[in-house]
């Protein structure tokens, strides 16, 4: 009964209370996890200078290529023992639990020695300024380091979710951000370290979110126990959670290389545009978790139902997670857009870093519940083990038109504003495409269902 009291009955009762109520920890979770890399850029934005601001800002696209297949993968550990969890598979709920918490430690290793070993050369390819290079590769070597604590506290919080439990992973992250905005303010005010010292302060925090998350696994009395003499990787569990992960993290970084791109483009105008790419970038990261959170609701939902074969529920929960995306990213975006000036000035004072970033979001914030929408259907198929298909779909519209817009049409038209309408038009893309392979999909698995009943 101990752990009862922050689980989620995802599969009978009311849903959107059950969705809000899974959904606003994981937001606030998803948000201070941000507030990690938003932090660093505010500190050494108000206390260092705009070329710490662009080299910590320029690193934001390039660490997420290299982290995010294997973020992507623990989205597959999350529908997995989310299935075992609902049908009440105890020994295949263990397993998944150790297969996934091992392979985390093990790639949270392979990830540290691929970003300290190639860090400059791959922002030299990205055509990184020479006055800013120097600052960006000690970020993101330090950076990567922590990758190992990084990896435990994803793949430990994705099961926690899976038995509807957002409220400790919130609270462990509130903890760890406390620890990084002291470290940072301390390493970058009172010890003058710069780059390095607020990223050495964000390992430091990401450290202590891991140790309380697995601490947690290890202290809870349920089916997801975890126990160190049991760490180990079953290779049927491992292919469930790959089938599931791998499209969904190969999504995200192809999606992040296309980001990486743009990247390259905002750099053609210099420094103070790239630090006014970072602030606005960072603001737009605050939405994309907002609505990533409903995402993760409705695939974990959906999942969960999916096992136990209430496929009308299943559609009743994409609506309610439709309706409750679109409504936050309406919200944030006008927000966002309304108060652009404002908020841009929590991370620079030049004039000319904040007309840069106001002409960004002036294209990107409002139509943002297009992003909300286009992220949802694949997260409803995923939930439905259907993973590779919007995994393709997703490349192709979002990814192929910003090449397409990048190569084809920004060297004609070239502002930072022709350069973000990329991003509304390949949404719309997106969406089109995922709505009819969502369609098709879903009247497979509703088949299966029936069958198997």
């Amino acid at each position: 009964m101990k752990n009862k009291r922050y689980e989620i009955d995802m599969c009978n009762g009311s849903i959107m209370d059950k969705l809000i109520s899974f959904s606003l920890p994981l937001m606030l979770t998803s948000i201070l996890q941000l507030m990690f890399n938003a932090v660093d850029i505010i500190v050494v934005g108000r206390f260092d200078s705009s070329s710490a601001l662009a080299a910590v800002g320029s690193t934001t696209s390039l660490i997420h290529i290299f982290t995010n297949l294997f973020v992507g993968i623990s989205l597959g550990a999350n529908v997995l023992a989310a299935r075992h969890y609902a049908a009440g598979r105890d020994k295949e709920m263990s397993e998944t639990v150790h297969t996934a918490i091992t392979f985390a430690l093990l790639s949270g290793i392979v990830m540290a020695f691929i970003g300290v070993c190639s860090a400059y050369p791959v922002l030299k390819l990205m055509g990184t300024p020479s006055d800013v290079i120097g600052q960006s590769a000690r970020y993101m070597r330090i950076y990567f380091m922590g990758m190992p604590f990084f990896m435990l506290y994803n793949y430990g919080s994705a099961i926690l979710r899976a038995v509807g439990d957002t409220k400790r992973p919130l609270l462990f992250l509130s903890l760890a951000g406390m620890a990084n905005v002291v470290l940072d303010l301390l390493l970058v005010i009172v010890i003058p370290l710069g780059v390095a010292g607020v990223a050495v302060g964000t390992v430091a925090s990401q450290c202590v979110s891991s140790i309380l998350v697995v601490r947690c696994l290890c202290k809870t009395e349920g089916s997801y126990q975890l126990k160190f003499s049991m760490l180990r990787m079953k290779s049927v569990h491992l292919k469930q959670i790959f089938q599931v992960g791998i499209p969904a993290g190969i999504q995200s970084v192809v999606i992040n290389f296309s980001n990486a791109l743009l990247q390259s483009s905002v750099n053609s105008f210099g420094s103070i545009a790239m630090a006014g790419y970072a602030a606005a970038n960072n603001i737009l990261g605050f939405l994309y978790v907002a609505i990533n959170a409903v995402t993760q609701a409705c695939m974990s939902f959906t999942s969960q139902n999916y096992s136990v074969g209430k496929y009308k529920r299943m559609d009743r929960v994409l609506l309610n997670c439709m309706i409750l995306s679109v409504g936050t990213a309406a919200v944030l975006g006008v927000g966002s857009y309304v108060f652009g000036g404002t908020l841009l000035k929590i991370y620079t004072t030049e004039g000319d870093v904040i007309r840069y970033g106001l002409e960004i979001l002036s294209i990107t914030t409002v139509p943002y519940f297009l992003c909300g929408i286009m992220d949802l259907i694949p997260g409803a198929l995923r939930g439905m083990g259907h993973s590779a298909v919007p995994m393709i779909l997703s490349v192709i519209g979002t990814v192929g038109t910003r090449i397409v817009w990048i190569y084809g049409m920004f060297p004609n038209h070239r502002s930072l504003y022709f350069l973000f309408i990329s991003y509304p038009a390949s949404w719309i893309i997106t969406i089109l495409m995922q709505a009819i392979c969502f369609y098709f999909v879903r009247k497979k698995c509703i088949r299966h269902i029936l069958q198997a009943a």
